[in-house]
């Protein structure tokens, strides 16, 4: 009897243990899934795949919205040779066996707009239809018309067109001054010619200005691609609201190089509301050509002060010359404004309304001088 009760006990002390063992082992070895069913020759069945992870954002909404307002403006011009009595003359070319040469030739060249209203009115750049005999603007859905040009401003190298075309989809504005660096936008136009094209950067700077595009000082600075032909095309942000008319871009081989220049949607709404209603922007003039005073320049002229916007020019016959002011001459304010630099001056000149009435504080040899223009309306001659 002490045997078997020997024997149970041990028979129930190993079966303890052997569970105590296999449910330790099953808490610590790897666990795999078992298959839910079986294939061919009794191989697992693949398990079904996961749920896919979120794609990036697509800018297609925004495009969506904004490219039918988006159009392609290809402009023509006749260029006339002037006549070389020689090469020219009749006796000559039958003489030398040479063709007549054509004195004149037409000049084509290309770039984009956007439509503003449902009335057919297109902003663009002035550069675009500079001095064209013909304007054509193709619309994204197909169809295409001749412009007219309603006025121009080359001063901030806007121009506004206007096209008789029904149900046409004019563009939604934003709001630029809601514009941060940073912000993703993108950039539509017809860059070569080879079609819409859109392309996509960020806003690299803003109130930026670019020396000898404009005078604009409040240029929104991007790396979106814009290339020839996108000149005058929209600039919009990620919800497809136009913030600013593409209008330069930084290049030293032609090509972007991911600097590019677009005139404030707020501006565009001012000149052009001035262009529909006059033909032109009523700007005042002076006659100043003004040159940023650097640190070299002010010691060739034995200047000390080194703040100021250096007269480089005086037009002839110009309120400034009547006024007295002379090349040289350094111009400190005008009015309630003080120059630090000449783009300090560019643009308050350019805000000048005509037959107004101003105060000129100049630095003429070391000491201050003050005279009084009145600004008039810009001669021909003197317009870019």
């Amino acid at each position: 009897m002490a045997i078997s009760r020997n024997l149970v006990r041990y028979l129930l002390q190993a079966t303890v243990f052997g569970v105590a063992a296999g449910l330790a082992i099953a808490l610590l070895w790897p666990q795999h899934e078992p298959p839910t069913s079986t294939g061919p020759a009794g191989l697992a069945a693949p398990a079904p795949p996961r749920a896919s992870p979120p794609t990036a954002n697509s800018f297609a909404p925004a495009v969506e919205r904004a490219a039918p307002s988006v159009v392609n403006i290809y402009s023509t011009k006749v260029i006339t040779r002037s006549y070389n009595p020689l090469i020219d003359d009749p006796l000559f070319q039958r003489f030398f066996g040479r063709a007549p040469v054509p004195r004149q030739r037409l000049e084509s060249s290309l770039g984009s707009g956007v439509l503003l209203d449902g009335d057919g009115f297109i902003v663009t750049n002035h550069h675009v239809i500079a001095d064209a005999d013909e304007v054509e603007v193709a619309l994204r859905d197909g169809r295409s018309a001749r412009a007219s040009i309603v006025g121009s401003d080359p001063t901030t190298d806007l121009a506004l067109l206007r096209i008789e075309l029904a149900d046409l989809p004019a563009i939604i504005q934003g709001d630029d001054g809601q514009v941060r660096i940073g912000d993703l936008v993108l950039a539509i136009g017809n860059p070569f010619g080879v079609g819409q094209t859109v392309t996509l950067g960020v806003v690299g700077a803003v109130g930026r200005e670019a020396p000898g595009i404009s005078a604009v000082n409040d240029f929104i600075q991007t790396d979106a691609a814009i290339n020839p032909g996108n000149s005058g095309g929209a600039l919009i942000n990620a919800d497809g609201e136009l913030i600013g008319i593409n209008t330069a871009i930084y290049s030293r081989s032609g090509g972007s190089e991911g600097i590019g220049f677009a005139v404030p949607v707020s501006l565009v709404r001012q000149i052009t509301a001035q262009l529909r209603e006059h033909g032109e922007v009523p700007r005042g003039w002076l006659g100043l050509e003004l040159q940023e005073l650097t640190p070299q320049l002010a010691a060739s002229l034995n200047l000390e002060q080194h703040t100021g916007a250096l007269v480089a020019g005086v037009y002839r016959d110009s309120p400034a010359a009547q006024a007295g002011v002379r090349p040289g001459d350094l111009l400190l304010g005008l009015d309630a404004h003080a120059f630090a630099r000449a783009r300090d001056a560019a643009a308050v000149l350019a805000g000048l309304s005509r037959d107004q009435d101003v105060r000129l504080r100049l630095l003429r040899h070391g000491r201050q001088v003050e005279t009084r223009a009145t600004a008039i309306r810009q001669p021909d001659y003197a317009r870019r």
